[in-house]
């Protein structure tokens, strides 16, 4: 008796490769795009295959989050160990990673998930616990008024960006990163 061909599971390249797909699907076609069976016809899995890695759409949307932040995580942590002054650090690396992909418009993962952000309790509690804990740890050298004013500037562009698409570009230029980055660089008071 022949024996069947078993293909060798690789789970985490299976579940990166989803990731990777509900991706590409949210950044070229947008959120509603986004289906079990589209981002599984994409991947090569069965729809079953998928779902034993995410039970929902929903676990989808919040693993690829989550992903996205681990990422912001590492351009951030890359920034910080780059910068020669500790104070205000932190705020100069997210005044960066806000501005970091504004060219990209539509094409931006971000700009994906960032408006859905806006309306899925469970996008903005990962997003919120990300914050608090990144505050928690640069709690020394961040906390100073003038650098939470920066970092929501930061915030608010990103935000009008998001909203308005390539029309934030137009009314809110990329030189004012160099303004923020300033202004998160400047003497400051602890509040």
């Amino acid at each position: 008796m022949a024996e069947a061909h078993h293909r060798k599971k690789q789970p985490e390249q299976v579940r990166r490769a989803l990731l990777d797909c509900v991706a590409a699907i949210a950044t070229e076609q947008g959120l509603g795009a986004l289906t079990i069976q589209a981002v599984a016809d994409r991947a090569g899995v069965t729809k079953g295959g998928l779902l034993h890695h995410f039970d929902s759409k929903q676990a989808l949307i919040e693993a690829v989050f989550a992903d996205l932040l681990e990422q912001l995580d590492r351009q951030i942590d890359i920034a910080i160990d780059a910068d020669p002054q500790p104070t205000g650090s932190f705020t100069r690396a997210y005044i960066r990673a806000c501005f970091a992909d504004r060219t990209q418009g539509r094409q931006s993962l971000w700009a994906a998930l960032s408006v859905a952000t806006i309306s899925e309790p469970a996008l903005r509690a990962i997003w919120s616990g990300w914050l608090d804990d990144r505050l928690a740890r640069h709690r020394d050298t961040d906390t100073m008024p003038t650098l939470t004013i920066a970092r929501l500037a930061a915030d608010g562009v990103w935000l009008a960006d998001m909203l308005e698409k390539e029309a934030g570009l137009k009314r809110y230029p990329q030189e004012l990163e160099a303004q923020l980055l300033a202004i998160a660089s400047g003497p400051t008071k602890a509040g």
